[in-house]
Parts: C-alpha cells; sequence; structure tokens
C-alpha cells in the first residue's frame, strides 16, 4: 500500500485493488461529529443511527465527479420520522434527526434498526450538482436489517453498483467502511475479477463495529485484504458546517415582519430563533429586534423613533 500514515479522524479516504476494477472509501468522523451533536439532545439509539447516515453520506460524496450536494434521506413509520444527512463533494456535512422521545425509550437492542425506522419506509438519495443546476434522486424502501443493509440495496437497484458497506457510530465518532465493483475494461480476465469481488466482500464482512471505530485504515485494509496488493491514497479533511448564521436567521426575522416580531418579542421578552440542523440557538433581545426594525417602535426598547 502507498501512503504514509495520516492523522485518524475527520478524514475520508480512497483504496483501489490494484489492476483490478474494485474500489472502495474510508471515513472516520471524530471532532466532525461531535460538533454536528453539540447543540443536541438525542437517544443513543437516535445517535448511532444519525452518525450511521452521516458516514455514509460522506462515503457517497466521495464518488461524485462534480461540485455538488449528496442528501440521504431515511422516512418512516418508527421511532424515528425523518432523518437527512447532508455532505458536500469537498466534505462539509450537517444532519437531523426527528424522532418520537417516548417510542425511542422502549426500543431495547434487539431489533433496534426496524423499532426506529418501522416497516414501511424508504431510503431517498439526492444529489445536487452546482455547475449544472442539474437535480438527481433515487428511492428504495427500507430493507434488511441495517441502514448498510438498505444503502446496499439502493446501489443494487439505482446504481447497478454491486456494493457493500459497514456502518458504525457511538458518542464520540462515526466511521464508514464501502467496497464496490466498478465496470472493468473489456479484455479484462472476469474470472479473477469475480474472484477479487467474492474476496473484497469476505474482507469487509471479517470488520467489526468496533474495528471500524478504533483501527486504522491501514489495519482494515490489512486484516480485510491480505491477499491483495491494495493502494490507498491521501486522505481529505471532513468538517462539520451548519449553513446557519446569524445574517441568515436576521433574514428570516426580517421576512416574517416587524409585528409579529415584535409580538414574539412582548411575549416572551426575546426572539430565539433554533437552527433545525444544528440545534444552535440564535437570541435576539429588544436592542438586536430595533435593529432589524429601525423604523418601529420595539418593546422593551429606550429608543424614541
Amino acid at each position: 500500500m502507498s501512503e504514509s500514515k495520516q492523522p485518524a479522524g475527520d478524514l475520508v479516504r480512497r483504496f483501489i485493488v490494484e489492476n483490478q476494477p474494485v474500489r472502495g472509501h474510508w471515513v472516520r468522523l471524530d471532532a466532525a461529529w461531535r460538533e454536528l451533536c453539540a447543540h443536541s439532545d438525542y437517544p443513543q439509539p437516535v445517535r448511532e443511527l444519525l452518525g450511521q447516515a452521516v458516514a455514509a453520506s460522506v462515503l457517497f460524496a466521495a464518488t461524485l465527479k462534480f461540485k455538488g450536494t449528496l442528501t440521504l434521506q431515511l422516512q418512516g413509520d418508527g421511532a424515528v420520522g425523518l432523518l437527512v444527512a447532508q455532505c458536500t463533494h469537498d466534505y462539509r456535512l450537517r444532519a437531523v434527526a426527528r424522532f418520537d422521545a417516548e417510542r425511542v425509550a422502549e426500543i431495547d437492542s434487539q431489533d433496534a434498526f426496524r423499532k426506529l425506522v418501522g416497516t414501511k419506509g424508504r431510503v431517498a438519495v439526492t444529489v445536487e450538482a452546482d455547475e449544472r443546476s442539474s437535480r438527481y434522486q433515487g428511492i428504495v424502501p427500507l430493507h434488511g436489517e441495517s441502514l448498510a443493509d438498505s444503502l446496499e440495496a439502493y446501489f443494487a437497484s439505482s446504481e447497478q453498483l454491486p456494493t457493500r458497506l459497514i456502518l458504525a457510530a457511538d458518542d464520540d465518532r462515526g466511521a464508514g467502511f464501502l467496497v464496490q465493483k466498478v465496470p472493468g475494461a473489456a479484455s479484462a480476465d472476469e474470472s479473477h475479477i469475480e474472484t477479487t469481488w467474492r474476496d473484497a466482500q469476505k474482507g469487509i464482512e471479517k470488520l467489526s463495529a468496533a474495528d471500524l471505530l478504533n483501527r486504522p485504515v491501514e489495519e482494515l485494509l490489512e486484516r480485510g485484504f491480505a491477499e491483495h496488493d491494495m493502494r490507498l491514497f491521501r486522505g481529505a479533511p471532513v468538517q462539520f458546517e451548519c449553513r446557519c448564521n446569524q445574517a441568515r436567521v436576521s433574514g428570516l426575522l426580517r421576512g416574517l415582519g416587524a409585528e409579529e416580531v415584535k409580538g414574539i418579542l412582548q411575549e416572551q421578552g426575546a426572539v430565539t430563533v433554533t437552527c433545525e440542523f444544528c440545534h444552535r440557538p440564535y437570541r435576539f433581545g429588544p436592542a438586536d429586534i430595533e435593529a432589524l426594525f429601525p423604523d418601529s417602535t420595539v418593546p422593551g426598547s429606550s429608543s424614541i423613533h
């Protein structure tokens, strides 16, 4: 394998089987995952599912060949009604989950995935290209007993790419490992390709969630692909970046209008807007509202207009 080891966290790295149409990506999120959850209070089962989805969104974004955004959205009739994870081509990510706290509290480790997502859910993968203003979406029913099972089914039906995937998350980090069989040269030895692909599938089956969360990618490749010559490429950094900011929230309040915003201020003493993705609160006091609506009388303000 090529390339020296790099810091383990907040990186996505590509690898290939030399001279064979088998490729993959690995990602591990440390600080980015913790920052994403900093303003949220997700119960453990929801946090683990969200972390898996975030890791998957990075792996999927790593396959993009243009500038854009990939959104993974899960909707179901279980304890988690909606989950959204987004990652850009340059690995800026954000995510959110909506859940029923009472139903989540009743979930134990057995069959947790199905209790979280229900039996009639679906997963949608949407890709939006920046430059071409184009949009592609693939939708498949939730399949199997894990998010990885459902996403493997997505690749099989929507992309026609044989894919194996393992995902893991805990309170401190999220991680993912993906291998795919891609179209090879017409002159390639098909039997050799099939043998390599079988070995790749067996290799990923050797890896546990604990391996994924705690072992460096070099060791994962050695454990799963010991019989093949692998090439591991230099990593790209991944970071949490929500699109919310003070200016955007101020624009939202201006859009609501002075009368409605002043009504909230008078009733509550301040106006607080919480971002639905990162749950960061933005608080606007009387002076802040006065600055937004300088031509209006603001409750609690000493200024005279």
